[in-house]
């Protein structure tokens, strides 16, 4: 981030030695005003975009990998793992118990067991958590 940051106050500093170079010429009438402002657009137009590519490009991310470090430290179990990953499909309990070919109250049991050991009360709020410790995509 610094380092954009430096590179992006390098170019800042060469455009406006840049600029005083053509306001000097500008001065002496060697160029019009259109090809002033037009050189101006387009070098800060360009600079703009350079920023931008740098500051929001993304990398590629290789295939998800979960956490088995978190699993372990919060003991889920391998069906909890399964429930919070169609969890995160948005299903409703009974679908969740008939895609797992189990009742809904076991589905429910798994949901209040999971729900306390990730300290959430809501759905929502369980698939955030587990996004954010990587348990799920």
């Amino acid at each position: 981030m610094w380092r954009t940051a430096i590179l992006y106050a390098l170019g800042l500093a060469v455009a406006a030695v840049a600029l005083e170079q053509l306001k000097f010429r500008y001065a002496a009438s060697e160029i019009s005003t259109d090809f002033y402002v037009g050189l101006l657009a387009i070098g800060f137009t360009a600079l703009g975009l350079w920023v931008g590519h740098r500051l929001t490009a993304r990398k590629p991310r290789g295939p998800f990998e979960r956490n088995q470090a978190a699993i372990a430290s919060l003991s889920l179990t391998p069906r909890e793992c399964e429930i919070l990953d169609l969890l995160a499909s948005g299903q409703s309990n009974k679908e969740l118990a008939r895609t797992l070919g189990v009742s809904p109250n076991t589905v429910k049991t798994h949901l209040t067991n999971l729900f306390a050991k990730l300290e959430v009360d809501r759905r929502v709020k369980a698939i955030e958590k587990a996004r954010f410790l990587a348990l799920i995509e």
